[in-house]
């Protein structure tokens, strides 16, 4: 479900691409160095960019170092890291946690009895630092998987419980800037799941898999145009509902990359597979003439 909270990497300038490289890469040098290379496996740009605005909010003191990685062993790259990037790498060992132990629950998968053991120990001793977090991000899927399992069609509901997931997380602290994150998590969260279900519609239908855009896609059978409007207005309210919420955050560094993934990078996706859906109607009008 993760991944769609990037960079547009073509409105970057050279220097906000390679400083936001640098808060990725320190994401992933934390996760080793704290959860073996096990840990390195469940970064996401997500969980980079919680750790950019989180860093720029609170203006926390970050060092920067240089070092190799398996992806670049053999020049050194700098990795930003700091107090936040810890949170970031425990959040994401969290996520990963509870969606194997739910995977193992719901379907008896053995790629989720296999995540449970490689992460059960750290997810323990993370959930005892942040309760708070661990138990919303415990609940909410569990939560999403009755859901999933009843075929819920009240789309706000179920994005909405996602929502609440991420709004916990962007939460790290509760304070006098709670309730902007607060906010911001909660339709941010409803973008990347409503988003997600869009990317898997075509997939999860041949599948006959859970959807919950499938009410919507099937109410406008014969007006395909139509569903992809109102999917864009959807997805549109939500970001402009997380995006007021952000104005109201002091965020001064790295303010020009944070909104160029607010702004622009988490539409990417989006219009890449917009692209791709209209190169193939085309192809499909010019095989039937």
């Amino acid at each position: 479900m993760f991944g769609y909270v990037t960079v547009d990497k073509p409105e970057l300038k050279v220097k906000e691409f390679y400083q936001y490289k640098a808060y990725y890469c320190g994401l992933c040098r934390t996760l080793n160095e704290k959860y073996g290379f096990r840990g390195r496996m469940t970064l996401t740009y997500d969980m980079t960019f919680l750790v950019v605005l989180l860093t720029s909010l609170y203006e926390s003191e970050t060092r920067e170092i240089s070092s190799r990685c398996p992806v670049h062993p053999v020049k050194k790259i700098p990795m930003l890291q700091n107090e936040i990037t810890q949170y970031g790498a425990g959040m994401n060992i969290l996520l990963s946690f509870y969606h194997f132990a739910d995977d193992w629950q719901d379907d008896k998968s053995m790629k989720g009895l296999t995540g449970i053991h490689l992460f059960k120990k750290q997810a323990r001793k993370i959930s005892q630092e942040y309760p708070r977090q661990s138990r919303a991000i415990r609940m909410k899927l569990r939560k999403l998987s009755e859901y999933e399992k009843k075929q819920e069609t009240d789309l706000d509901l179920v994005a909405g419980c996602f929502g609440e997931l991420m709004a916990e997380i962007f939460v790290i602290r509760e304070d006098v800037w709670e309730e902007y994150l607060r906010k911001f998590g909660f339709y941010l969260g409803k973008f990347i799941y409503i988003m997600d279900a869009y990317d898997d519609l075509e997939k999860d239908m041949e599948k006959g898999s859970y959807n919950p855009l499938k009410p919507l896609y099937e109410s406008y059978r014969e007006d395909r145009e139509g569903y992809e409007k109102e999917v864009y207005n959807i997805l549109l309210m939500m970001m402009a509902e997380a995006s007021g919420a952000f104005e109201k955050l002091p965020c001064i560094k790295e303010s020009e990359l944070l909104r160029n993934i607010i702004y622009s990078g988490v539409w990417s996706k989006y219009n890449k597979l917009k692209k791709e859906r209209q190169e193939i109607k085309e192809n499909h009008d010019q095989q039937s003439l």
